[in-house]
């Protein structure tokens, strides 16, 4: 019924990977616990980073505020994704759509930058380290943190500036979990959506600009942990670098690829597999990524896992 009047209302319906109520539930259940897992691992990160007397350097804080964003962008998508399933219901109003689209695009924004400030922040600690207490000092890393977080309102704001002048038509059933912008442009009944393509085009020029930036202090990471002496100090860095660039790579080169990938009114499982990759996947693997490998998180994790115990 809501599949027959959608032409009739302002919404979009979702319908996600598949309209099959079993594969729904099984859909529901995946994302809910990826979702529990994600958030998880974020708030303990986001706990730990704001407590612990130990985890107060650069490092930690950008780290900090990485969670943050990505437990935002989890938050954004998925809760409604699995109420859908649930429910069966998959109707969403314009107005949630733009908000979906402003926030997701702004938290997706937010982790591009921080990023590669975090890049940047472990170029200076590897290869200038005599400089980098005068370099990333601790007002220097609120003003990357605050440019961070004021970078993200313009991607959601460009978006939706040039969406709202479009004039939607057809049938706005949108294959997909949550509200897409290259998915919600196939519904324009005339040439305004060129607006919002060229906003695409713009932010994924700088969002592949920034992927260079990144790869660049990784470059300089490895040629200069190379000429290591101690191979143990080099295992100790590719260990810990190696991941992290593994994730941003993953991140950035779907993302783009999802947002300069033509559409199709037949969506295949490798979209929808790109569109998890660049969604949920970073999100949940990022606290896996940045404290697996860190024996300072470990050790704190640890100490408040018996510190529990034995108060409880």
């Amino acid at each position: 019924m809501i599949v027959e009047n959608i032409t009739t209302m302002r919404g979009f319906l979702l319908m996600g990977f598949s309209d099959n109520h079993e594969l729904q539930i099984l859909q529901a259940l995946l994302f809910l616990v990826t979702y529990l897992l994600g958030s998880a691992g974020n708030v303990i990160i986001i706990t730990i980073t704001t407590l612990d007397p130990q985890l107060q350097s650069p490092m930690y804080y950008f780290l900090k505020h990485l969670s943050i964003l990505d437990l935002s962008s989890l938050s954004v998508t998925v809760p409604q994704y699995v109420d859908i399933c649930l429910t069966q219901s998959g109707y969403i109003s314009y107005a949630q759509c733009m908000l979906q689209i402003f926030f997701f695009t702004g938290f997706a924004w937010g982790e591009v930058a921080i990023l590669t400030v975090m890049s940047y922040d472990r170029y200076v600690a590897v290869c200038l380290p005599l400089h980098y207490e005068v370099i990333m000092g601790p007002s220097k890393c609120r003003w990357a943190v605050t440019a961070v977080w004021l970078s993200s309102v313009i991607p959601g704001t460009l978006y939706i500036a040039s969406i709202f002048s479009i004039r939607f038509c057809g049938d706005r059933i949108i294959h997909q979990f949550f509200c897409d912008v290259p998915q919600v442009l196939k519904f324009s009944c005339s040439d305004d959506y060129l607006v919002t393509v060229g906003v695409a085009d713009f932010l994924s020029a700088v969002a592949f600009a920034c992927f260079i930036g990144i790869v660049n202090s990784y470059v300089h990471i490895f040629s200069t942990v190379l000429r290591m002496p101690s191979a143990e100090s080099r295992s100790k860095v590719f260990s810990t670098c190696l991941p992290h660039l593994f994730v941003v790579l993953l991140f950035l080169s779907t993302g783009i690829f999802a947002y300069l990938n033509p559409t199709s009114d037949s969506p295949t499982a490798l979209q929808f597999l790109v569109s998890i990759f660049y969604t949920v996947l970073p999100p949940t693997l990022n606290p896996v990524i940045y404290s697996l490998r860190n024996e300072t998180i470990k050790s704190v994790i640890r100490k408040l896992l018996l510190s529990s115990k034995f108060t409880g």
